[in-house]
Formats: structure tokens, sequence, C-alpha cells
């Protein structure tokens, strides 16, 4: 759905078809599925420094380039591999972020071997497991970090995570539902 006079949205996603869609149907739909949250973990922190449209649009090919964003097949990724990666101009070729994709498979493992899954670690630090939804009537009132995002970040980080500093968790908690950070004038609030 493109916008139109009579629709309202957040304004960040604009007009571009993806990023509508991406705002209409997954930003800030609670998430719980162990492999999509995977998915988004790769994918925001491929993000940093970038805009997120430019990985969405690289989406698909970071899909095929990391094996279906299935966590068990990045876990066991070798030097080999992330050779291979670097040489992938469908998805963003910096080393030090494939390396953090296999380091945080790896992790992420851990943490679902520890904890059952993945799900119950990250929305653990949530009270009652619930969407935290906030009610910002302007973008320039919508935080890049929060206290939360502070101490799941330094967790994960604690944990063997890389790429994932407090503004990355954040917008990882807001494309997975943690947050809900749509205007209260948005049509997908």
């Amino acid at each position: 759905m493109v916008n139109n006079p009579t629709t309202i949205r957040c304004p960040w996603c604009g007009t571009d078809p993806l990023y509508v869609e991406y705002h209409d149907q997954e930003w800030g739909k609670p998430v719980y599925d162990d492999q999509l949250l995977f998915e988004f973990l790769i994918l925001e922190s491929a993000q940093a420094g970038l805009s997120w449209i430019t990985i969405l649009r690289k989406r698909e090919n970071y899909r095929k380039a990391f094996a279906g964003f299935n966590v068990q097949k990045v876990a066991s990724f070798t030097e080999h591999d992330i050779e291979r990666l670097l040489l992938d101009t469908g998805i963003i070729r910096n080393r030090l972020k494939i390396v953090s994709a296999v380091t945080n498979a790896r992790s992420f493992l851990k943490i679902q071997t520890e904890f059952g899954s993945f799900s119950t670690y990250i929305w653990g630090f949530l009270p009652n497991r619930k969407t935290i939804v906030n009610h910002w009537t302007s973008t320039k009132e919508i935080p890049t970090r929060t206290e939360l995002s502070d101490l799941i970040s330094k967790d994960m980080k604690k944990r063997g995570f890389k790429f994932f500093g407090t503004t990355i968790c954040y917008a990882h908690m807001q494309a997975t539902g943690m947050v809900n950070d749509h205007l209260i004038t948005c049509i997908s609030r």
C-alpha cells in the first residue's frame, strides 16, 4: 500500500514501496520466532552506519548469502565462507560485520541452549514480556536508545555479541515489536 493524502504513516517510511511495506507489515509487530529474530539481528548489525532502506533492498541477497538465516548453518561458517561473502556484491562487504554475523550466530545458539529460545531471553527483559507501547506525536520524540536498550546491549556484549550497541539494539527492539514507536496518528499503530 502506497502513501496517499488520506493515509497517515510514520513519516520516516516516505513513499518508497519497499519501505512502506516494511512499515505497514513488520515494523513494531511483535516477533517471537527465533529464526526471524536472528534475521533481524543479522540485518540490524549490517545496518550500522548505513540507512535501513539500504539493508532492506539487500535483504533477499542476505537471505541467500546467510543460508536463509539458519542460525546453525551461519554458526558453522568458516574462514572460507567469510572470504566468499566478502566477494558477494549483494551484501555489505565489511569483514567486521560479516565476522560478527558468524560470531553472533554462535552466541545466539548459546542463548538458545541456556534459555530454551532466544525469544525467551530477549523478551525476558520486558515487563511481563509485553510490548512497550509509546505514545509519540512526532518522530523527534522517538529515542535512538533507552536505559532498556543499554541494559540488553550490555548483556549481549557480555555474551559475545558484536555490532550490537545500544542504538542498534533499540532499532532491533523497534523492528521486532519489543517497542511500538508508531506515532499515535499512524495507521499501523
